[in-house]
């Protein structure tokens, strides 16, 4: 299939309707969250060949998480802290078009959890949407960088800050906060795309009215969730100091009108401090996209001792389970299951373990007439609970930073297969009482991050069937896997690994086909896109994020980055900070 021949696969990318001034241009290449391009130029029998097509330095030195955009004949790159974005012409080899350095304080830096990483641009009606580290949310006219509007989404003072990116739904823009480690109470807003006007904003806890729940109609696992759902699973008020932040990424169904996300860990990571279920952290929401309304929503990890926050993508499939055609949302947890539930209903259907070292839990339950229906069957001897403060837990599986965090496993239609970058790692927990103070840390825990027990790999990339709950292969790999997945038409899929090599393997076995070592440690997310009739694979790499944040802030004390400095201390031997754009293709 040639590419000049078939215009269509544009719309895979989103770019036909870009070209015409409409469409989005979206971090997750659809709305599904698939993380699939059906550009084929590229296949399992030329990726070998590919060659570096051009290179550009960022000029920053952190974590370079998310990936370019392309729409038409621009390219746009965003960076780490500062958030400077930059327009490149490829009809010229890159040529820079124009840049924009947003204005924001230093002092933001402190309170960025993990790097300061951002997860990237979006683009929809010619507006270029940027959601800078101190939560100020810009729309950039695409084809200048002259500021449309912005608005303020968060406060830093309060340890509210930003790295995710956002999703253009309809004529509204979905957008999520961090701060969970600094007790903030997060939210999920929509604004207007053409004036920045607020529109609606849901919390994760408190009252029904600000969390935009009905107790009847908004239902967990087909039951209403009844009314004070969230204000009774929490002591006194500690629910306005809660967490449950939605700082990673957003999917839409727009049959159903729906949006869905995760929400983050309760504050504080010591669980003595905080009795009761603490809804609705660590909750799958889908809300109505145009008044934000809950249609329902299911706690993965009710009362988290781990820290295991709930907020990596939903992936929209349609696929048979049981004979039956059903509108699925798949959904790899940091607590080490992938679950599978009905998106129109949200009953669970799979939720199985997809990294075999993990042992917090034996299993989810799944009998629909049980009374623990949908919550994971704890094993004891890992609940930091149990021991209590200032008693350390060990060989808990997995750690802190989950099996799989944020970086996006893609969807394959023609294998039925999900692609998933994981992390293979265990820590040990030390819960202790903490005091909230505003803009001061709200941690309350320390660890230590370690492979299982008599292994030494702390990574894999995984090939996973969500209608079964099944792993179809795994390859191991030395570090976590923190780049996100690609899947394409031509049978291969992409990822990058910590120490800088982005890899292409075969979609069906797992077998390698292709590897590159870039600058420095990759943990943005592989892309494709085509200009002039021509297939090109494109990848941030720039050491960081919370597994590479001691090369990327410097840090030697084990301890630091809540235990990834030690960790990931031997990452030093293979790489080094850096922030360059390398684009690939095939020899002409």
């Amino acid at each position: 299939m040639k590419l000049s021949l078939v215009p269509a696969l544009f719309l895979a990318l989103g770019l036909s309707a870009a070209r015409a001034g409409d469409g989005p241009v979206l971090q997750t290449v659809d709305a599904a969250n698939t993380r699939y391009s059906a550009l084929d130029q590229i296949d399992a029998g030329n990726v070998g060949r590919l060659k570096v097509a051009w290179t550009f330095s960022t000029g920053v030195l952190r974590g370079h998480e998310g990936a370019p955009l392309v729409v038409g004949h621009v390219m746009y790159v965003h960076t780490p802290f500062p958030n400077i974005v930059y327009a490149l012409d490829l009809d010229h080899d890159g040529r820079i078009l124009w840049r924009y350095r947003p204005r924001q304080g230093a002092n933001v830096i402190p309170v960025m959890c993990c790097d300061t990483v951002y997860r990237g641009l979006a683009y929809a009606d010619g507006r270029l949407f940027l959601h800078q580290a101190d939560t100020t949310l810009v729309a950039l006219d695409a084809r200048t960088g002259t500021p449309i509007w912005s608005v303020t989404n968060g406060d830093p003072a309060k340890g509210e800050t930003n790295t995710a990116t956002v999703l253009p739904v309809k004529d509204k823009l979905i957008v999520g906060i961090s701060g969970g480690e600094y007790g903030a109470r997060c939210h999920v807003t929509a604004y207007d795309q053409a004036t920045g006007r607020r529109l609606w904003r849901a919390y994760a806890m408190g009252p029904d009215a600000d969390m935009l729940v009905d107790p009847e109609r908004t239902t967990q696992l087909g039951r209403p969730i009844g009314p004070d759902s969230s204000l009774r699973s929490w002591a006194g008020d500690q629910w306005r100091i809660g967490g449950g932040c939605s700082w990673g990424w957003f999917s839409y169904d727009s049959d159903l009108n729906l949006v869905y996300y995760g929400t983050g860990n309760p504050s504080t990571w010591n669980p003595v401090q905080r009795p009761g279920d603490n809804r609705w952290s660590m909750s799958i929401f889908a809300r109505d996209a145009d008044t934000g309304t809950a249609r329902w929503v299911y706690q993965m990890t009710p009362h988290d001792q781990w820290d295991y926050d709930g907020v990596n993508e939903m992936i929209l499939t349609d696929q048979e389970i049981g004979g039956r055609s059903r509108r699925l949302l798949t959904h790899f947890d940091r607590n080490g299951f992938g679950y599978t539930l009905d998106r129109a209903t949200g009953e669970l259907l799979v939720a199985e373990k997809f990294d075999p070292s993990v042992n917090w839990a034996s299993r989810i339950a799944q009998d629909p007439g049980a009374a623990d229906y949908g919550r994971p069957v704890l094993d004891r001897r890992y609940a930091p609970e149990e021991a209590g403060e200032d008693e350390t837990t060990t060989g808990i599986c997995p750690g802190a930073l989950g099996a799989k965090n944020q970086q996006p496993a893609a969807y394959s239609p023609r294998t039925r297969l999900f692609y998933v970058p994981a992390n293979h790692m265990c820590m040990d927990y030390e819960p202790f009482r903490v005091t909230y103070v505003p803009g001061q840390p709200y941690v309350g825990a320390t660890l230590t991050l370690h492979p299982p027990e008599g292994e030494d790999h702390t990574g894999a990339f995984i090939a996973w069937d969500g209608t079964t709950g099944r792993i179809a292969w795994s390859k191991p790999e030395p570090f976590s896997v923190w780049a996100g997945a690609l899947a394409t038409a031509g049978g291969i899929v992409f990822y990058g690994t910590l120490e800088g090599y982005l890899k292409a393997v075969d979609a069906r076995t797992g077998r390698e086909l292709y590897r590159f070592r870039t600058p420095s440690g990759i943990v943005g997310n592989v892309t494709t896109y085509a200009h002039r009739g021509r297939q090109y694979v494109a990848v941030l790499s720039g050491i960081g994020g919370w597994a590479g944040i001691g090369l990327a802030a410097g840090l030697t004390d084990p301890a630091d980055g809540s235990g990834a400095v030690g960790g990931y201390a031997a990452l030093s031997q293979y790489t080094a900070a850096g922030g360059q754009l390398t684009v690939f293709a095939l020899p002409e």
